[in-house]
């Protein structure tokens, strides 16, 4: 069999679970906002004073804390999913 199609017919990850595709939707809700506040921290500035670069730190480091989450448990449900298969490489 070509190696092409031997890894074509490989899984490559882990089907996503309902908690990791909400935790996925949770994580780009967050990169947007963010996002979205960063481009408008002017007109934010101007609504809330000084509360604005406050509350786009709070966005960042939940942003980070979200990251670090989804990661760690795409990587231990990948890692639990390939195991059974022989692909821990």
């Amino acid at each position: 069999m070509p190696l092409w199609l031997d890894m074509l017919r490989t899984p490559m990850a882990a089907p996503e679970t309902r908690d990791l595709r909400r935790l996925r939707r949770i994580w780009q809700v967050l990169c947007l906002l963010l996002a979205a506040s960063v481009a408008g921290l002017q007109p934010l500035m101007r609504i809330s004073g000084q509360a604005a670069p406050c509350a786009i730190a709070s966005l960042l480091a939940a942003t980070l804390l979200t990251t670090a989450l989804y990661l760690a448990r795409k990587h231990r449900a990948d890692t639990a999913f390939l195991e059974p298969a022989g692909e821990d490489q």
